[in-house]
């Protein structure tokens, strides 16, 4: 497909903010009539989410979630485990460090389901998708200023949630999207177990 009618072409950037991780541009852009715009935007690390599937003592499948308080929009939010990739991190092994350091829980199996761009219009933010299964908790291991509560729900309850608007996070909303459609038989992963050949 030709994209060609389409594509911005950068003529000029100035940076306007560095901080801890997040670093902001002000561009001049062509555009494709040959005109010229003025493009803000956000640089991000990428991150990734977890979305951990437990089974309890009757065989009943629950998730591992979260609450937390989310400064910008001032609220607590219920989400999945996740957390912004260190430089130069594998993707896994950041979902690896992310689900034990926030919920304490281990896992043996993972699949990766995807990847979510949660604001094209003004950021580069990616986040890697990832289920986690064979779960063993330990102790956290929460950073510095980090405050969270975890709790464990059913996918059922989970998407009347996402239904009445309880869950506003986007990408828990399309880790939900994922979950609906992998408890259909809809959508697969392919599992693995880190360190030896797929699990399948």
């Amino acid at each position: 497909m030709d994209d060609r009618h389409l594509i911005e072409t950068r003529l000029d950037s100035q940076e306007i903010f560095k901080g801890h991780f997040l670093h902001a541009f002000r561009d001049t852009v062509r555009l494709p009539d040959g005109g010229t715009a003025v493009r803000e935007y956000v640089t991000h690390p990428g991150a990734v989410m977890i979305v951990p599937l437990l089974e309890d003592a009757q065989g009943e499948l629950k998730l591992v979630m979260e609450r937390q308080f989310r400064y910008p929009v001032q609220q607590v939010m219920i989400e999945f485990p996740a957390g912004k990739l260190d430089p130069g991190e594998d993707v896994l092994v950041c979902a690896q460090r992310e689900l034990l350091e926030e919920t304490g829980y281990s896992a043996t199996q993972w699949a990766r389901a995807g990847v979510l761009h949660p604001v094209i219009s003004y950021s580069t933010e990616f986040i890697d998708i990832w289920f986690a299964r064979g779960l063993s908790l330990g102790a956290r291991k929460l950073d510095e200023g980090e405050f969270l509560d975890v709790f464990t729900t059913t996918p059922a309850e989970l998407l009347q949630w996402c239904r009445e608007g309880r869950v506003t996070d986007a990408k828990t909303l399309t880790a939900a999207l994922w979950l609906q459609n992998v408890l259909a038989g809809s959508w697969d992963l392919t599992w693995q177990t880190p360190g030896l050949a797929s699990a399948g």
